[in-house]
């Protein structure tokens, strides 16, 4: 992992954000509204409220992100911490930034005494998840949605 620099977002971040968001979102299949993206910038930013998130960068170019929250639980008593989005840019990968990224979500979750850290792919997603079954378990759980 080496020259990879986790960190928070700044404000000069935005431009590259946008550009590895909407991929994200495309590889997703999925539609954001811009007042959403804005939403989860200014947050992000600022650092204040959820999601939270760390940004990856090699050589002072932002290359990934990080984005999660704490959850309470009625089944723990400290909330877990759920990872919604990771994503680095395909022409950055292996190199050990997603490895890195969940790192950094996992060490925040321990200093708030989250009782667990997860988060969803799309069962397509099997380059990600090579990686996540390395660094976590997958559970049996399957996701119902309206």
């Amino acid at each position: 992992m080496s020259g990879i620099v986790i960190r928070r977002f700044s404000a000069e971040d935005r431009p590259r954000w946008d550009a590895l968001w909407r991929d994200y979102n495309v590889f997703y299949k999925r539609s954001v509204e811009d007042r959403v993206s804005e939403r989860v910038w200014s947050r992000l930013l600022d650092n204040a409220g959820e999601p939270y998130g760390f940004a990856a960068e090699i050589g002072g170019v932002l290359v990934g992100f990080a984005h999660y929250f704490f959850v309470f639980s009625t089944s723990d008593w400290n909330p877990r911490c759920y990872m919604q989005d990771l994503y680095t840019d395909p022409a950055a990968r292996g190199q050990g930034i997603g490895r890195a990224l969940i790192e950094a979500v996992y060490e925040e979750a321990d200093r708030e005494g989250a009782a667990q850290t997860y988060w969803l792919t799309q069962e397509f997603n099997h380059t990600a998840r090579k990686l996540y079954d390395r660094v976590a378990r997958l559970t049996p759980f399957v996701k119902y949605q309206r």
